[in-house]
């Protein structure tokens, strides 16, 4: 029996890849010139197609499975599903068919709100208000779980690692990231894909509306997916990939009073940039979440960096709140920004917890 030799799996992480399905449009192309200009996605809503309490929302504009996907197999899938499968399609199209070439070593990590809102609730009436109670269409079901979103999407593509599904919250990007990285340093694949996905609905505008708290004044939602290719920068450089960024640390705190989420997020940003052994004056971007905890997290960055003058890159403003894929949308728009430096992309949840990830921009 010949030895294996050990794998060294200590090292760096890098992005070596990312694609993005937004308001902006389909690919990361349209993500970055859209964010790096500032530019507004948000449209005012047609109130008999989205009779929701939003008179404006950042949509991928023109989207539907069939029209990104095809018409076979895409009858009955939802849009958040159809959104992953799309982003997840763009990145390994841009990679080429080396990326899978060992498809039980990739790893798909998929972060998610609550799956596709519309569907469980589309669902659940069918079964309540059907010919009788039981009486639904089987085919629709797969919609209404949470994993499903991450599940077709590697049947879809044909990726046999670890298949995982994430849902934190507004730290749902940032908790996938996290995963992935200990998906890798334990052996479990070779390489991770990761990112999460949200869709639009008039369902999820209405659990989005009654759960804000603070003065009650709701910003946009928006909705979207990104996906990003994780992988050592050895492996990146063999397969023709450039680093995009190094993952130097991710973190995590929890809080219990509102009051003590500023605290919260200095700490857990001082923790941070010491993990990833970088000072505070070397952050050169800050892609905060934003939203009902602005104020908090704001100030929280700010006692952590003592004093730093970084520029902040606020994407929630241009295509509205994107709830479970706003940290992904974050981390894309630092990658979108490059340059070189330090970049740090921070979340606060309301159901209290904060994170954030320290990121090594290529030049």
């Amino acid at each position: 029996m010949t030895a294996t030799t050990p794998v060294d799996r200590t090292g760096r992480l890098v992005f070596s890849a990312w694609s993005a399905v937004s308001p902006y449009g389909i690919g990361g192309d349209a993500f970055a010139a859209g964010v790096v200009a500032g530019r507004d996605a948000t449209t005012e809503l047609d109130q008999e197609t989205y009779p929701g309490p939003y008179p404006r929302a950042g949509l991928v504009p023109e989207f539907t499975a069939a029209g990104a996907l095809g018409r076979k197999g895409t009858r009955t899938m939802d849009r958040v599903t159809a959104i992953a499968v799309s982003a997840v399609g763009q990145l390994i199209d841009d990679c080429g068919p080396e990326l899978l070439a060992e498809p039980d070593r990739v790893g798909l990590v998929l972060g998610t709100g609550s799956g596709s809102v519309q569907s469980i609730m589309d669902f659940t009436k069918d079964s309540l208000t059907g010919a009788k109670p039981y009486h639904v269409d089987p085919a629709l079901f797969p919609n209404t779980v949470m994993n499903r979103a991450a599940g077709q999407s590697a049947i879809w593509h044909g990726i046999k690692g670890p298949n995982t599904t994430i849902a934190g919250g507004a730290l749902t990007g940032l908790l996938a990231l996290s995963y992935a990285m200990r998906l890798y340093r334990g052996g479990h694949c070779d390489r991770a894909l990761l990112g999460a996905a949200e869709e639009y609905s008039v369902q999820r505008a209405w659990l989005e509306w009654h759960g804000r708290t603070g003065d009650g004044v709701a910003p946009s939602l928006g909705e979207g997916g990104a996906v990003f290719l994780l992988e050592p920068k050895s492996d990146a450089e063999t397969a023709g990939r450039t680093a995009l960024a190094a993952v130097l640390a991710t973190r995590f705190r929890a809080f219990g009073e509102t009051v003590d989420a500023r605290k919260a997020v200095g700490d857990c940003v001082r923790a941070a940039l010491a993990q990833a052994g970088v000072s505070a004056a070397d952050v050169r971007l800050v892609a905060p979440a934003g939203g009902e905890f602005e104020t908090a997290e704001d100030a929280g960055v700010a006692d952590a960096l003592d004093g730093g003058t970084p520029e902040f890159v606020r994407c929630g403003q241009l295509f509205g709140d994107t709830s479970a894929a706003g940290a992904s949308f974050q981390l894309a728009a630092v990658l979108a920004k490059g340059g070189g430096g330090i970049a740090l992309v921070t979340g606060v949840d309301r159901d209290g917890t904060v994170g954030c990830a320290v990121l090594e921009l290529a030049g």
